[in-house]
């Protein structure tokens, strides 16, 4: 079973597509993995600033996305066998990770490598066009949204930035500008999707509302 989540960022995708996986059980009495799509762009990036690659020169990040050896196993990511989990969420990431994903070739690269790891699995997976481009047709998908002001905060009591509140704001924003138009994978809400807007919503309520409809 696929269960795909999509959204803008800090919608809640990523802490309730893993508290489903950790929770869910398939027909086949088999666990689900979570795959977080954007970790993947995110240590492409990661790979690309230690190479000191030239992060506007997009045929270089192109080959070094093409030839990179990631894996995701269970909850962490690995580049090159590096367990890289815990490096991908920094200001400089958040900065270049975005447009490097506008990048249609990188796209299709993470694109394949999410559907490869999804066969023969039960799976959460979340991130950018989940629910339009990689898997249109999976059992279940839903889009996540809140307000700009409600992700801002999200994101600065997580404490892993050192940006101001309405620095996390405007960053969020201009993310959402470059989601919303990137040539291929764009974000948007799917025909027959299931919309939730979380901003009022505790943690505990989304994922309520998530698994029952599940069940």
């Amino acid at each position: 079973m696929v269960i795909a989540i999509d959204g803008p960022a800090g919608s809640g995708k990523s802490t309730i597509a893993k508290m489903l996986a950790d929770n869910l059980k398939g027909s086949d009495g088999q666990v689900f993995t979570y795959i977080n799509s954007g970790k993947l762009y995110r240590a492409i990036t990661l790979g690309c600033l230690r190479a000191k690659i030239d992060m506007s020169d997009s045929e270089k990040i192109i080959e070094f996305a093409g030839n990179v050896n990631i894996d995701y196993k269970i909850t962490e990511v690995f580049m090159d066998n590096e367990n890289v989990t815990n490096l991908l969420h920094t200001d400089e990431i958040d900065r270049f990770s975005a447009p490097l994903s506008a990048i249609t070739p990188v796209r299709r690269i993470v694109n394949d490598l999410v559907r490869s790891l999804a066969k023969g699995r039960n799976i959460v997976v979340e991130g950018r066009d989940m629910t339009t481009v990689v898997f249109p047709n999976a059992e279940h998908r839903f889009y996540l949204d809140a307000s700009a002001d409600s992700r801002a905060k999200r994101r600065f009591d997580q404490g892993v930035s050192n940006l101001s509140l309405e620095e996390i704001k405007k960053a969020i924003l201009a993310r959402d500008e470059i989601d919303k138009n990137k040539p291929e994978g764009s974000l948007k809400i799917a025909d027959t999707v299931r919309y939730l807007d979380t901003s009022d919503l505790t943690i505990i309520q989304v994922y309520e509302k998530l698994k029952e409809e599940i069940d």
